[in-house]
């Protein structure tokens, strides 16, 4: 199955969390943080969203950062992904 998302929305996968600290202690999976680095697998055409034009500015395989809690989680094919809008996604990382 593949998804193609709506309009100002962006499929992203979320990338997995550090497992070790900088001083090498290994995190249980209750200390692990969300992740906020994704990479985004497919973006929405844009265009007119509530009334205002908009331009997508981020394309397949960039590598981004979104807000910690945003968006709707699904899962596909055995596969998790996270839809958000454009304007949730914080940076990109480059």
């Amino acid at each position: 199955m593949k998804l193609k998302p709506l309009a100002d929305r962006v499929v992203i996968k979320l990338l997995e969390a550090e497992e070790t600290t900088k001083g090498g202690i290994i995190l249980t999976g209750a200390a692990k943080e969300k992740p906020q680095v994704a990479e985004v697998v497919e973006v929405g055409p844009g265009g007119n969203v509530d009334g205002k034009e908009v331009q997508m500015l981020v394309k397949k395989g960039d590598k981004v950062i979104c807000s910690k809690y945003s968006g709707t989680e699904i899962k596909v094919d055995g596969e998790e992904y996270t839809v958000v809008r454009q304007s949730d996604i914080l940076a990109i990382v480059e």
